[in-house]
Order: structure tokens, then sequence, then C-alpha cells
């Protein structure tokens, strides 16, 4: 009986310094993996950086402690997440970012415009241009 207690102390020393080093992982993205938005509108029908796609077949998503997650669950949030996509440009593999993973840099397929349309701009760039006419 009293050799069970060690033996159970070791087990819990062991299962928390595991969940510690689970948590301090950092993951390595492949270096084609593009940032984006994604809405799950009806699995397997997305929206990656608000342009309709869909995911792939085997299509992998995800958490931030690299768990996998159903897309079903995920209908209607918007999400910042690094994914890549497959031959069809159908959404492959994605992983739900942590706030300091979403802060890196890094190439992303959303729309670039050299424009700004009035309804985004601030208020005093409004007002400039209302003083203009």
């Amino acid at each position: 009986m009293n050799r069970c207690i060690p033996v159970a102390a070791l087990c819990l020393g062991l299962l928390t310094a595991a969940a510690a080093h689970a948590q301090a992982v950092q993951r390595n993205f492949p270096a084609k993996a593009l940032r984006g938005t994604l809405v799950v509108a009806q699995p397997p029908l997305v929206a990656m950086d608000d342009q309709p796609t869909r995911l792939s077949p085997g299509a992998r998503i995800l958490d931030i402690h690299n768990n996998l997650v159903r897309s079903a669950s995920l209908i209607n949030q918007e999400l910042v997440v690094n994914y890549t996509t497959d031959q069809r440009g159908q959404v492959h593999q994605v992983w739900i970012l942590t706030e300091a993973e979403a802060k890196e840099k890094r190439p992303g397929l959303g729309t670039e415009r050299n424009y700004t349309f009035e309804s985004l701009q601030t208020s005093p760039a409004r007002t400039r241009a209302s003083a203009n006419n």
C-alpha cells in the first residue's frame, strides 16, 4: 500500500510536466501557409477573407492546442487562422491562432487595394472631402 503513493505522485508529476510542456510548444507552420479570416457558413462552405470557398474533402482544422475541431462547431465565428490550400484552391489545413501567433506577419490572400472606399474612411477624411466640394 505504501508503494502506491510514490508511484501516484510520480505519475501526477509527469502529467503536470507534460501539460506545461504542451502549453509552451510553439507551432511551426509551413512556409506556404497563408493568413486569413475564416468564417464557416455551412460545412464544407466557408468564407476566407470574405471570399466564398470550400473546405477540401480531407480538410483538417486544428485549434490553439493542436486538437482537431469539427467545422460544424465553428459556424458563424470569425477566426484568424493560418491555412493551406490544395491543388483545386480549396482550404485544406487550418490552424486557429492564438493572439501571439496572430500578431506575427504572414502573407495572405486578402484583397489588397491602393484606394479606400469613402464608406471605410474615418470621419476626419470625410470632412476634408466635403470641404473640397
